[in-house]
């Protein structure tokens, strides 16, 4: 974990190319510096050159000399070579006029093994590369800081903190960044809280109207009752029907209201027999309850379920209204039976309202949850405004579960509700 981090590794990289630097013009000055001298001359009193000698690095293979050699180099070779009976210090021997021989040696200063080559040179390579660590920790840590102080207000940006700015220190290219962002955050937020006051607004003025449209509602029905015989009955229960549809238009923008209102007290939450529940609404539109309880999860093969096996903690009132926009969705759209599902996995009871219809196109199946969202194509015979699928979205998210289309291999759609079977604090 410590080499991922990104100031580690610029650290260590700069490291290794300054050792490495620091290598090759070590190894390029021992080829490149001048050897060392190898040319012996002697002169007497008056300058005259009476003897010289020149190292060959090299001993002759014809002349063995050295202290324990009776032989003497012939005077037309003058030379110099590295004879181990002297040792590892430089030596020259020069032969001069008269015939005789001088020795010269340079002693060179006891020297410890670990300054001898090659661990002298890694001696100082380590020292080298211990210097270039220290001086530039600092500034790679300062500068990878900046980003880690970017990389982290991004990533609490990402879990919805819109506030979240970052530090601009410096007129570098960490700098821009620190600054684009801090811009496209900025006009987000605003983006954002104008949307959500957009919202209020709407809420607010839906909640309002949908109140001051009782009143006049209450006193229309009340003129229809006093009409008597005057109406034809045609006439009446068309009225009545208009009325009726109005009512239950209003009661649902009521709710979709308090739903969102997170601190709406919406009921009392108990204990909510979904298979009673679901038997009763399936009732009132002839659909087909099919209730499944998996025994063994590793099981292929369901079990049917007994009529308390699968309770979820809620709002009765509430599940109720989900089912039923359910059904009465799929009664409206399907060309054929319709059929609901339930099954209980380990941790969720799943509900799922299957219908014969034409389906929903892929791209539009989480757009249908939206409020007052109709599928292109539809008309005002079709009925219903689009808060049905939006306010079982509601309920669903308010008892802590989650509701999803998705199309049936043979045709149709089929409408799943996830909830837990875990209780629940608040709804």
């Amino acid at each position: 974990m410590f080499f991922k981090k990104l100031y580690v590794r610029i650290w260590l990289a700069v490291v290794l190319a300054v050792a490495v630097l620091t290598l090759l013009v070590g190894w390029a000055w021992r080829l490149t510096a001048e050897p060392p001298l190898r040319n012996v001359v002697i002169r007497d009193h008056v300058g005259r050159i009476i003897g010289n000698g020149h190292s060959r690095m090299r001993r002759p293979p014809d002349i063995g000399f050295g202290e324990n050699s009776d032989r003497a180099p012939d005077a037309q070779d003058r030379w110099l070579g590295p004879y181990s009976q002297y040792g590892n210090d430089p030596e020259f021997v020069v032969l001069m006029n008269d015939g005789q021989m001088v020795h010269l040696q340079f002693p060179r200063p006891p020297q410890s093994p670990w300054s001898r080559p090659p661990f002298g040179f890694f001696w100082t390579l380590s020292l080298v590369g211990i210097a270039v660590a220290l001086a530039t920790y600092p500034i790679i840590r300062k500068l990878t800081r900046r980003l880690e102080l970017l990389q982290n207000g991004v990533e609490k940006w990402g879990e919805g903190d819109l506030s979240i700015r970052v530090p601009e220190a410096g007129a570098d290219e960490v700098t821009f960044l620190a600054a684009r962002f801090n811009h496209a955050a900025e006009r987000i937020e605003t983006l954002v809280k104008s949307h959500e006051s957009l919202l209020a607004s709407q809420k607010s003025l839906l909640a309002n109207a949908s109140h001051e449209l009782r009143s006049p509602l209450t006193r229309i029905r009340m003129g229809l009752e006093l009409m008597g015989s005057s109406a034809s009955p045609a006439f009446k229960n068309e009225i009545s029907r208009n009325i009726s549809e109005l009512d239950q238009l209003i009661e649902e923008i009521l709710l979709a209201s308090r739903l969102d209102a997170r601190e709406a007290d919406m009921g009392t939450i108990e204990s909510v027999d979904l298979i009673g529940l679901a038997a009763e609404e399936c009732a009132r539109v002839n659909a087909e309850l099919d209730v499944q309880l998996a025994s063994d999860p590793s099981a292929t093969q369901a079990e049917p379920a007994g009529p308390s096996d699968l309770p979820v903690q809620g709002v009765t009132k509430l599940l109720r209204r989900a089912m039923r926009n359910l059904l009465e969705n799929a009664k409206r759209h399907a060309a054929g039976e319709i059929t609901v599902t339930l099954r209980k996995t380990d941790r969720q009871a799943v509900i799922s309202v299957c219908d014969r219809g034409p389906g929903v196109p892929p791209g539009l199946q989480e757009r249908i949850f939206e409020p007052f969202y109709r599928l292109p194509g539809a008309t005002e015979r079709d009925g219903g405004v689009g808060l049905g699928l939006a306010l079982v979205k509601s309920i669903a998210l308010r008892h802590g579960g989650t509701v999803s289309c998705e199309n049936r291999p043979d045709g149709g759609a089929c409408f799943v509700v996830r909830l837990p079977l875990s209780p629940v604090d608040k709804v």
